[in-house]
């Protein structure tokens, strides 16, 4: 694990997910969102669409994978990156590594569902031919207080994801 917090780059990068983040919470979606890069330019940008299409796999880094797809017109991301808000679960860690991509940015540990350590090691784990490199950008606790904002909120309306 490399650690380029201090780089311009990553630091506008982190910032647009936040405001995409952001985007989920106003639509009651869990704030998490996804971005895709190539040669350091965005490919695609989205966020969790879950309860707006009534459909548990509309994770914010799979819609992402699938518009980069769809927008290289190509199988797999090789030679891409992606940042996410939140650890990847289980489903998105397994479709980051089955897309190739090489590099994954990530801002705040998932201690629930968290497949890259937190919970378990789909991302990395030594039998999988591919192993994304993995760069934590834990200093933005402005996400983790909008995740815990958000589920105040829930529970303070009674409702559940």
């Amino acid at each position: 694990m490399m650690n380029t917090f201090g780089n311009p780059l990553v630091h506008t990068l982190i910032r647009i997910a936040l405001k995409e983040a952001q985007k989920a919470s106003a639509k009651g979606e869990v704030p998490v969102a996804a971005l895709v890069l190539k040669n350091n330019h965005i490919i695609s940008k989205t966020h969790n669409m879950v309860q707006t299409k009534n459909d548990p796999t509309q994770h914010a880094e799979i819609l992402a994978i699938k518009k980069a797809l769809k927008i290289l017109h190509v199988s797999r991301l090789e030679g891409c990156h992606m940042f996410t808000t939140l650890e990847p679960c289980a489903m998105c860690a397994g479709a980051i590594v089955l897309a190739r991509i090489d590099k994954l940015y990530i801002l705040a540990k998932d201690e629930k569902t968290g497949a890259c350590g937190s919970v378990i090691s789909v991302i990395p784990h030594h039998k999988l031919n591919h192993r994304p490199l993995i760069e934590w950008c834990d200093n933005y606790p402005e996400y983790t207080l909008m995740l815990k904002q958000f589920f105040k909120e829930l529970r303070i309306k009674g409702s559940r994801l």
